[in-house]
Order: structure tokens, then C-alpha cells, then sequence
């Protein structure tokens, strides 16, 4: 029997700020690069489907702006690795102060 992969359940907050907002599936990651040799050695095929964090746009958008997929592929790959980033950090701490529906501008 095929053991089932299954994503982790979606949380109440952003898993970056804590704000309540609508979340988005971050691949930590990414599904482009799941077939490239360098992925494949480093991570099994559950761990590159499974790697998730669930975040609101404004942390996923800057997150995106801040690496490039081999970057979070190879540095930043969890969450922790992720937060390491002062740009990234300070961003999500100025973030977690503003109400739920707050977007920043770009």
C-alpha cells in the first residue's frame, strides 16, 4: 500500500507574522526546482512536497522579492533559516504590528 503524502494542516495565523489574514502555501522548497539534481541529493521526494509554511501574501511577496528558489532551496528552507535574514525579520516584525487587512505598499 502507497503511504499517502499529506500537507501540513493550514494554521489560524501566518506562520511569519501571526497576523490573521488569508494564507498562501509557501514551498520552502521550490516546485520548480524539484527535478534539479542538486534538490534531489539534498531532499527526498516527501520532504520536497511536504516543506511548507503557510503565510499571508505580504510575507510571501517579500520573501520572493528577497531570494532567488535556489537560494531558499539550498539556504533558506525553513523557517528558521528564513527569519536568519535581518531584511526578512525586521520586515516580519514591523508586519506583525499592523492590523489584519493591512497591505504594504511595494
Amino acid at each position: 500500500m502507497v503511504d499517502a503524502i499529506r500537507l501540513p494542516p493550514v494554521p489560524d495565523a501566518c506562520e511569519l507574522c501571526a497576523r490573521k489574514a488569508p494564507l498562501t502555501r509557501h514551498h520552502l522548497i521550490p516546485r520548480a526546482l524539484h527535478d534539479k539534481g542538486y534538490v534531489q541529493r539534498r531532499f527526498d521526494h516527501r520532504e520536497r512536497i511536504t516543506a511548507t509554511l503557510w503565510v499571508c501574501r505580504p510575507c510571501h511577496d517579500k520573501i520572493h522579492r528577497l531570494f532567488s528558489e535556489k537560494e531558499l532551496a539550498l539556504t533558506y528552507n525553513s523557517r528558521e533559516a528564513l527569519l536568519l535574514d535581518e531584511r526578512l525579520r525586521t520586515f516580519v516584525e514591523w508586519l506583525a504590528r499592523k492590523p489584519a487587512g493591512f497591505n504594504p505598499k511595494h
